[in-house]
């Protein structure tokens, strides 16, 4: 466990994150994706060709090369800069899709602002801007939104939803009541959509219709099985209370597999990006099959941006002829398709 200030300035709350992700084992100890209980029919006459393989998509009026979404990871810090500046050159190379870490820390500090400004190198990319939506009860309105989404040129606006997360810092901002009506007002007057995200625990059926209800464009459902946010904030936590706290979340949450079919059930013409826990192209051909649009690794993707562009770009072909294959041995011979593809319960 590592010790912190009791007042950490959101600067370096980034730091701590990138470094514990870096370094620990923040996975859910026991709690899985669900992913693997689910399995294609493999089809030994498939009667298509690799190549003729389809994966492109479109989300929000961007054709994306393939449904691969580089997921919010960081910004706020030098060192985040450098990672999503890396993350952003592969995005462009391939046609992928990218999202932000929460730009608070440039909200709060616009010199920090030039940490999450990719465009230069990444002018095509489906790009997702990113505020905590907890913030909006915090003075946080449609300017402080709109500014996030300016700041980057934004293509979309996440509000990502943290509850555990915030309720086991001690420097945590945990007034949650009444921030439906906030997300509304954001959602009418902001000039671009808005995703409603998780962070690691899953969306239920229930809050899904509810945000769809106030005007989200989708949910990334970012359910449980992959990095456990809680187990994140017990290696950042300052006193050993806290770290028992945080750690008796270890295992809390919706697994992934669940949250894309409760959304799909509570929403089901809204478009669903898949996270939490995915770690290859299978994963992500299994998730638009349970009725996603895209998929999104993050923990992946900073590990590999850690090294270089190299190795972002390298990774990001890996998890795509993964797809590609998936793809063919189940008989999809594009994502419409493999939407409609059944899976089995192993």
């Amino acid at each position: 466990m590592h010790e912190v200030t009791d007042s950490p300035t959101t600067e370096s709350r980034k730091v701590d994150h990138i470094r514990i992700n870096l370094e620990q084992n923040v996975d859910f100890p026991r709690l899985t994706t669900g992913l693997e209980h689910y399995r294609f029919m493999h089809r030994a006459l498939p009667e298509i060709d690799l190549h003729e393989i389809d994966l492109s998509v479109t989300l929000f009026g961007k054709v994306l090369r393939s449904p691969l979404l580089i997921s919010s990871m960081t910004g706020g810090a030098d060192l985040a800069h450098r990672l999503n500046l890396r993350l952003a050159e592969a995005a462009q190379e391939y046609g992928i899709a990218m999202g932000l870490g929460s730009q608070r820390a440039a909200i709060e500090d616009d010199r920090l602002a030039y940490t999450y400004q990719v465009r230069h190198i990444a002018p095509d990319i489906l790009l997702f801007a990113n505020v905590g939506a907890v913030q909006l009860n915090y003075g946080y309105g449609v300017v402080q939104c709109q500014r996030a989404v300016d700041m980057v040129a934004a293509d979309a606006l996440i509000l990502h939803f943290n509850v555990l997360q915030e309720a086991v810092q001690p420097e945590g901002d945990t007034r949650f009541s009444g921030l439906l009506r906030q997300v509304e007002t954001v959602c009418r007057q902001v000039s671009v959509p808005v995703i409603a995200k998780e962070v690691g625990w899953g969306f239920s059926a229930a809050d899904v219709r509810r945000l769809h209800e106030a005007g989200v464009a989708a949910v990334d459902v970012a359910g449980a099985g992959g990095t456990s946010w809680s187990e994140v904030e017990y290696h950042r936590a300052p006193t050993a209370f806290h770290a028992r706290v945080a750690r008796s979340f270890a295992d809390w949450g919706i697994s992934t597999a669940d949250a894309i079919q409760y959304a799909r059930e509570a929403a089901p013409q809204l478009p669903i990006i898949a996270s939490g826990g995915l770690r290859d192209g299978i994963d992500i051909a299994k998730c638009i099959a349970l009725g996603a649009t895209v998929g999104g690794m993050a923990g992946p993707f900073l590990k590999a941006a850690d090294h270089s562009t190299a190795a972002v770009t390298e990774l990001i072909r890996e998890v795509t002829t993964q797809l590609r294959i998936a793809m063919l041995c189940s008989g999809a011979a594009s994502t419409g398709a493999l939407r409609q593809t059944p899976l089995f319960k192993a």
